[in-house]
């Protein structure tokens, strides 16, 4: 039971000081409450007797509350002083503030004010004895810190943690005024924290605690000490069997407990003493955890063959993976399939795509995880770390690795659902091929660092085969689908290459089409017989132009840019570009979109880049079978050079009659010798001419 407060209570409105008391001491059993009519009645009854806090009216006569304030402060500059007024005004809480009131509260009708009264009166008494004791306490308190730091030298001179757990214990229970002290260790492979020592026998019950334990748990998870009171008959609490007990977590190594029977409870004073010894300790085990590290070097050669173990074992899934997506129909299947299997190992924890055709990317498919853990990414958002994980990974297009969430930077949120769901290690694969990303794949593993390059690699390479799949699939249900949708964009903003070249050309500029070689992209471009080159070499993204052709009327241009969002865009989406044409600021887009594309998601992605962008007209379109059929055997038949050669001849005006450029002129282009340019259209054409005659397209 906690000392009695005394409150003396000072308001010259009849009756209303007695009523304030009464609600308090209603509110709270500790509370006694004096009455005082006005302030000089209230600096005598300070000359009487011993006053814990004053609650004061503001407005009274001769005296107002901050001058009795002022007198109060001249004897005891720290006794609690709450102003408690009528009269709320800015300028009366700044005065109360600047006069070193400690704390400030209007009046209000209802009961609930005085609940907010008495709890500021608690806490202010409790700050304020609190003080009291730590100054009468000053000595004995360095007094024991002298202890506390020369009895870590045994901390430092422990080998292993299960003696450091001793010591730490032993040290407190000699220097602490408490009935036990526990250690609990977290040990990563069961996900549980196991009892390491202790001043007294813990029953077998208390020896361990997995994550649904309450309290205990909760402390090593938040990574945040906390006291409970009262806790001998909480199962959830309780790990000492004492009524009162302080946690301290030491890390990411478990958990220190010092518990006690006295009413009183820990006092400020232990409590900061347990936290010293806990940093000394946790000190000890990470020197511990290193010196661990170093000697398990010499077991190299072991944790190579496991190594080498799980490698062989993931190899296994991934052919079993990959012969199950083969005989997938659907894209949903294939993402399916592969959650499935991963989580079905004792290898991988659980396993998600978070598909890259919404933004932010988003959770499509899972397994072995619940619905919980998804539905939390949901609500995240592009604030969740594995989506800014899964961004990361897309424009890396490589694989990326957080080998300990519970260190690692922005992951401090997802400790209590690694701790909870066993994983510490996340992987991150793109699913990828050459045209398309599709999303990314996030493996949980548990332990830390537990991929290796090998298997790193490995399941790389399953993250391009799922995206070969995935565009094998889309392709085929193009095939067998008539309908297409096209968008036609209104793009006005500066930042589009196209509206820069035309703005400098003065005149419409009309993209004849893009091919993508490497690190740049090739733009044909027509435009005014009147332009002249060095007005579109001005731009700072082109690299190079040169003339492909002039006639009478309009002249082709040849460009390269090194980066280009706009085919970044029509990439990434697989979308076809039927028409480009700027002219005065705006360029207008006919684009046609995939069966699977959804036309918002494209939009918003060409508004993140081209914030001034439009849609002017939507609609569906009709493409016979074997035009279809044609672009997927064109696609399929002919290879990355003969593809450029066939492309680059179209868009310059090579098969026009007379032609509008030269085979030379297009192995500049590419940046070829012009006997390979031709055997590469040569190639190209026979092809295409073998499909057409030879081949059942239809």
């Amino acid at each position: 039971m906690t000392s009695p407060i005394t409150v003396l209570i000072v308001d010259n409105e009849p009756g209303f000081a007695d009523l304030v008391g009464e609600m308090l001491e209603r509110e709270h059993e500790d509370i006694v409450a004096e009455p005082a009519m006005d302030a000089e009645e209230a600096l005598s009854t300070l000359e009487e007797r011993s006053i814990d806090c004053i609650v004061s009216d503001y407005e009274m006569p001769r005296m107002t509350g901050l001058e009795l304030l002022e007198r109060v402060r001249e004897d005891d500059p720290e006794l609690p002083f709450i102003l408690f007024t009528g009269r709320g005004s800015e300028t009366v809480a700044s005065e109360a503030i600047a006069a070193g009131v400690t704390q400030y509260l209007q009046k209000a009708s209802g009961e609930q004010q005085y609940a907010l009264l008495a709890n500021q009166i608690t806490n202010a008494v409790s700050q304020y004895r609190t003080e009291a004791e730590l100054r009468e306490n000053k000595r004995r308190y360095e007094r024991t810190l002298t202890t506390v730091h020369e009895t870590t030298r045994d901390l430092m001179r422990a080998n292993t943690k299960a003696e450091i757990y001793r010591a730490a214990v032993d040290t407190a229970g000699e220097i602490l005024d408490v009935s036990v002290v526990a250690a609990y260790a977290f040990e990563p492979t069961e996900g549980v924290l196991e009892h390491a020592a202790s001043t007294r026998e813990v029953a077998d019950s208390e020896r361990q605690a997995e994550y649904s334990d309450g309290h205990v748990w909760d402390v090593f998870s938040a990574g945040e000490s906390a006291y409970y009171e009262n806790v001998s008959r909480d199962a959830a609490v309780a790990k000492t069997g004492s009524q009162n007990e302080l946690l301290v977590p030491l890390g990411t190594h478990g958990v220190v407990i010092a518990g006690t029977d006295d009413v009183d409870g820990i006092d400020e004073t232990m409590t900061e003493v347990v936290h010293i010894l806990a940093a000394n300790t946790e000190a000890a085990l990470d020197r511990a955890e290193r010196e661990q590290l170093l000697r398990e070097n010499d077991r190299t050669l072991t944790r190579q063959n496991e190594e080498l173990t799980r490698l062989n074992h993931t190899n296994e899934i991934v052919r079993e993976i990959n012969h199950g997506i083969a005989q997938a129909s659907t894209r949903t299947e294939i993402e399916t399939r592969v959650c499935e299997r991963l989580a079905d190992t004792e290898r991988y924890r659980f396993a998600w795509i978070a598909s890259s055709d919404a933004s932010p990317p988003e959770p499509t498919s899972w397994a072995g995880v619940d619905g919980a853990f998804i539905d939390q990414l949901r609500e995240a958002g592009e604030h969740a770390p594995e989506i800014q994980l899964s961004r990361e990974t897309l424009e890396a297009e490589g694989v990326q690795v957080v080998r300990n969430v519970l260190e690692a930077d922005g992951w401090d949120e997802r400790r209590r659902e690694a701790l909870t769901y066993g994983y510490q290690t996340v992987l991150a694969v793109p699913l990828i091929d050459d045209k398309r990303r599709y999303g990314v794949l996030l493996i949980h593993v548990a332990g830390v660092d537990s991929i290796g390059e090998r298997e790193r690699a490995v399941l790389g390479e399953l993250g391009e085969t799922i995206g070969h799949a995935i565009r094998s699939v889309e392709r085929t249900r193009a095939m067998l689908t008539d309908s297409r949708l096209e968008l036609e964009l209104a793009v006005h903003d500066s930042r589009l290459l196209f509206n820069r070249l035309a703005e400098r050309a003065e005149s419409p500029v009309t993209v004849e089409g893009l091919i993508e070689r490497d690190d740049e992209v090739v733009v044909f471009v027509t435009t005014s017989a009147e332009t002249e080159c060095a007005t579109l070499e001005q731009s700072a993204s082109v690299e190079t132009l040169s003339v492909v052709s002039a006639g009478e009327d309009e002249i082709l241009f040849e460009l390269t840019v090194s980066s280009s969002p706009f085919a970044d865009i029509l990439r990434t989406y697989d979308v076809q570009l039927r028409t480009a044409t700027a002219q005065n600021g705006t360029t207008r887009l006919v684009l046609e979109l995939p069966q699977q594309v959804e036309a918002r998601s494209l939009i918003e992605r060409f508004r993140e880049r081209y914030p001034e962008t439009e849609l002017e007209a939507r609609r569906e379109t009709t493409r016979a079978h074997s035009i279809r059929q044609l672009d997927t055997h064109l696609e399929e038949e002919l290879t990355e050079r003969q593809f450029e050669a066939l492309q680059a001849a179209h868009y310059s005006g090579f098969f026009k009659w007379p032609r509008e450029s030269t085979g030379e002129d297009l192995a500049d282009v590419l940046d070829v010798t012009p006997p390979t340019y031709h055997y590469h259209l040569r190639a190209a054409e026979r092809k295409l001419v073998t499909l057409a005659f030879d081949r059942n397209i239809g």
